[in-house]
């Protein structure tokens, strides 16, 4: 289990990526209104999923249209999704899997697998092909057994054996967390404390989205609550964390990566708003 970190010499600020301005930005389609995550099955389509019904629909990215769509299972809140390979995962709240074998073809089959991990809200899942597992991350504060409930878990469910990794991949600390946005100038709301104390920083760390980048390695997660994208290097430590733009990113659930680098970042649509799509090229230092 690897902590959060912080070292010297570390930017606040992620200049791989113009968050200011993104490359492409879409109006994604009414049906994904309530778009929860997405995945890239190749350079030009996207499987993604929203958190009511149990269809997988594939998103052209050139056409800018919805290319086809399988239904899996029954209605749910389904939060995040992922590809290992020919085999997409779905993840339901409740921390239920459903494996998705053969989607290509007509015939998908469907194998669920109730994962019994300790949080009841889990948004964020991802392939780590290096370990080849899911990496899960929890929404909630878990505080149970030997847990806490001033850190944030990443589990790993075991794509071999089927089953979730028993001890967290990775813990995040809470108040490393706020300390490392306070040194680095990130603007977090102020929280009051008790008569006579200073106000502290707000941070919530609520992942609602997980991805790893393709060509670094490093995880991105987003915590849509706190309007804050923050970067880890491969074994956990803190590398990068940026504050999200609320016009760009009103709520932004799901992340991806293509094959080249590029990010796509994923906003539910509020009231009668629409759902979008924003596409950043990768430009590395």
């Amino acid at each position: 289990m690897s902590a959060c970190k912080t070292g010297p010499g570390i930017k606040a600020e992620i200049i791989d990526y113009n968050f200011i301005s993104p490359d492409a930005s879409v109006i994604m389609p009414y049906i994904l209104h309530e778009i929860s995550g997405l995945v890239n099955v190749d350079s030009n389509m996207l499987a993604c999923i929203q958190d009511e019904n149990g269809i997988l629909f594939f998103y052209d990215l050139t056409k800018r249209e919805i290319n086809n769509q399988l239904t899996f299972f029954s209605n749910g809140d389904y939060e995040g999704i992922a590809r290992a390979k020919d085999t997409i995962y779905v993840l339901r709240s409740d921390g239920t899997l459903f494996e998705i074998s053969d989607y290509k073809s007509g015939n998908i089959i469907v194998t669920s697998y109730p994962t019994e991990i300790p949080s009841k809200d889990n948004e964020g899942l991802c392939y780590d092909d290096k370990g080849n597992m899911l990496l899960i991350a929890c929404k909630e504060s878990t505080g149970k057994g030997d847990l806490s409930k001033n850190k944030r878990y990443i589990f790993g469910f075991d794509l071999v054996s089927k089953s979730l990794i028993k001890d967290p991949v990775f813990s995040y600390d809470l108040k490393q967390l706020k300390e490392f946005a306070v040194n680095n100038n990130i603007n977090l709301p102020l929280k009051e404390r008790k008569q006579g104390s200073p106000p502290e920083p707000d941070l919530k760390f609520s992942p609602s989205a997980i991805g790893i980048h393709p060509l670094t390695k490093k995880i991105y997660i987003i915590s849509a609550e706190d309007y804050l994208l923050t970067v880890f290097d491969s074994i956990g430590n803190i590398d990068k964390m940026v504050k999200l733009n609320a016009g760009l990113f009103n709520q932004p659930e799901g992340i991806t990566f293509l094959d080249n680098g590029d990010m796509l970042i994923s906003n539910e649509g509020q009231g009668k708003g629409p759902a979008t799509l924003r596409r950043f090229s990768y430009n590395p230092e």
